[in-house]
């Protein structure tokens, strides 16, 4: 099984279905639709759920829209620059949706 982690702050949100997707760069979008994933924390690499990954789809930074921000559970100004924060620079992102197993 795969794995992935999510930073401490998004926990609630993904055990609670509100938040959908993950955008990430090329090197941590090593996922198919079909994929099960362990989920862990990225502070602490405590596992919290798995989840099913159901597509991959590069995106732009600058094509973020408010789809993207309602599946992230943030306004799009809060997505933006959460993104920014993490990826500094960043143009090309890949946009992981995923389900709750």
């Amino acid at each position: 099984m795969k794995n992935i982690t999510f930073y401490r702050r998004f926990e609630t949100d993904i055990l609670a279905g509100r938040k959908t997707i993950t955008l990430r760069e090329a090197s941590d979008a090593d996922f198919v639709a079909g994929d099960q994933v362990r989920v862990s924390r990225y502070e602490d690499d405590v596992y919290f759920c798995n989840i099913e990954v159901t597509g991959v789809t590069p995106v732009q930074f600058d094509d973020l829209n408010d789809t993207h921000a309602v599946q992230e559970n943030m306004t799009l100004p809060e997505l933006k620059q959460v993104i920014s924060e993490i990826y500094p620079g960043l143009k090309e992102l890949f946009m992981i949706e995923f389900r709750l197993i």
